[in-house]
């Protein structure tokens, strides 16, 4: 019985470190989107700051849904609260690219 229940906790912790590999990943590859940009044109002009915060936000953002995802327990508020997060993310990011809200967050 014990080995049933070892075996399954396993392969739910690799399934876990896989989703969390694939949050990474796809976080980096599009922080690494504006950079490539950036080398064959000049209307990218991304300074380091600038990929400090988008990679704060990506990062932060993917972790939150990671961590809902593991310990929010009903599919229904995963899915709510992963929204709630991704939501977010897109607002904070427009506004910092745009200014759609003319805050002092935006610099404008």
């Amino acid at each position: 019985m014990s080995k049933i229940k070892i075996q399954k906790n396993t392969k739910i912790m690799v399934m876990n470190n896989k989703r969390l590999g694939i949050i990474i990943s796809t976080a980096t590859a599009l922080l690494a989107i504006p950079f490539i940009a950036m080398q064959f044109t000049s209307e990218v002009d991304w300074k380091v700051g600038d990929f400090v915060l988008f990679g704060v936000l990506l990062f932060g953002t993917g972790l939150l849904c990671e961590l809902i995802l593991r310990n929010v327990k009903t599919t229904q508020n995963r899915i709510i609260l992963c929204a709630v997060a991704l939501l977010i993310f897109l607002l904070i990011w427009a506004e910092l690219a745009v200014g759609i809200f003319g805050s002092p967050f935006a610099g404008s």
